[in-house]
């Protein structure tokens, strides 16, 4: 399978919420396309610490993840790597695809001087989850959310 990863563009937009919604736990959270979503693309292009990146197969968008290099304090004012939304189509699962996301992503975050990456996935993703960890990220914290 050859894969390539590039930058989102607008016109990707539509698939990659195709993408993020396309399960039960993030159908609700998402939602159908539209004005907020354009929004949000905007806000990741604008930011020098954000991307939103497309996996391509044969000149479909196949996979798609958010990075965000996070500055900070802690860790001696260590950078962090913040992976979100990661997705793969779901006809593709099981066939190298997410690796190859996560190793894209792994790389990214070297390339901009990361020291740590880390995600959350949520607790109803017990497949997510044993991914994760076969990647050798350890469940270390609980995370909390608040809407605000």
């Amino acid at each position: 399978m050859q894969v390539t990863f590039r930058a989102a563009t607008l016109a990707d937009l539509p698939r990659v919420v195709e993408l993020i919604a396309d399960d039960p736990v993030a159908a609700a959270r998402t939602g159908e396309f539209g004005p907020g979503h354009v929004a949000g693309f905007e806000a990741i292009e604008a930011s020098g610490n954000d991307e939103l990146v497309v996996a391509e197969l044969d000149g479909a968008v196949v996979g798609c993840l958010q990075l965000t290099f996070v500055p900070g304090i802690s860790r001696g004012g260590a950078t962090r790597l913040l992976v979100e939304a990661v997705r793969v189509d779901a006809r593709l699962r099981g066939r190298g695809l997410g690796r190859a996301l996560m190793a894209y992503a792994h790389a990214r975050g070297r390339e901009r001087g990361c020291v740590l990456a880390q995600l959350t996935s949520d607790k109803e993703r017990p497949d997510a989850h044993r991914f994760y960890r076969s990647l050798g990220y350890a469940q270390s914290h609980e995370g909390f959310k608040l809407p605000l």
